[in-house]
């Protein structure tokens, strides 16, 4: 019975790292395939705010957020969240008291740059803005002098509860906007009044705006932020606090699909025009 333990025991011990190892594989696969097509957005965010007792303030900044590239010639989808922080804000503080009932704040991108592998800073605008999805779609103001990777929405993928995906990112400045990967688990997948998937809330170098993939290598989805008007309550975790109103999700890659075309037919319309 004791050696019996033992061979068990010394399975489970080889087949863990066998398991890590298959993953980091086939997250390496995923990342080699698809990393060109995420890039850094540099953003210009005018801000203007007010609290009781504080009067109105005015503040601009510059910053950096993570964007997917949907075709060749430069679309490119955002969490609007990371773009237009106000309504987000908003919701976070709204019911939280009456005096930060009072909060308000309005935001404007004011000026937006697509960053490319060669150097080049891609001057662009915003094309489309979906709340319920918590997109925000930008697009080059000048044709591009050569096409850019991008990514396939078209071959799409669905996740299990538990399941593990990689998400794929860029860095900010401190570590040269360089492209990482991190693995990410479904903790919660919601199905009405719209599918979206719930990431486990834990600490890696995922931003909003980043692509998940499926480990198959489909694309599962964008990471963005979900938030709702009313008073946030919330649940203490061993780790956190995650008030009730406000959680990371990730929109699944057929419904981003769907804005994206909403874009390309716009577009066309105004040509014909």
């Amino acid at each position: 019975m004791k050696c019996l333990f033992c061979l068990i025991s010394l399975s489970l011990s080889l087949a863990a790292p066998c398991r890590a190892d298959d993953l980091a594989e086939k997250g390496k696969a995923i990342f080699k395939k698809n990393q060109h097509a995420v890039v850094t957005v540099e953003i210009v965010l005018k801000s203007k705010f007010s609290m009781p007792g504080m009067g109105g303030q005015a503040n601009e900044s510059r910053q950096d957020v993570t964007g997917t590239v949907l075709d060749a010639t430069g679309l490119t989808v955002l969490s609007l969240s990371a773009t237009d922080p106000g309504q987000l804000l908003q919701n976070m503080m709204s019911g939280a008291s009456d005096e930060d009932a009072k909060f308000k704040m309005e935001t404007e991108l004011a000026d937006a740059k697509i960053l490319l592998d060669d150097g080049a800073e891609v001057p662009a605008e915003v094309v489309l803005r979906d709340k319920d999805l918590d997109l925000a779609f930008i697009r080059p103001k000048s044709k591009l002098a050569a096409p850019i990777a991008a990514l396939d929405l078209t071959k799409s993928g669905k996740a299990e509860i538990l399941e593990q995906v990689i998400a794929l990112n860029r860095l900010g400045r401190a570590a040269g906007r360089a492209y990482s990967a991190s693995v990410e688990r479904i903790s919660a997948i919601i199905q009405r009044p719209r599918l979206f998937y719930v990431p486990a809330a834990s600490m890696t170098t995922t931003t909003l705006g980043a692509p998940a993939f499926t480990l198959d290598g489909k694309t599962l989805g964008i990471f963005v932020m979900r938030s709702m008007k009313g008073k946030s309550g919330g649940a203490m975790s061993m780790f956190s606090f995650q008030p009730d109103n406000l959680t990371a999700i990730i929109v699944p890659a057929e419904d981003v699909l769907k804005a994206a075309r909403q874009v390309s037919a716009a577009a066309e319309e105004k040509e014909k025009k």
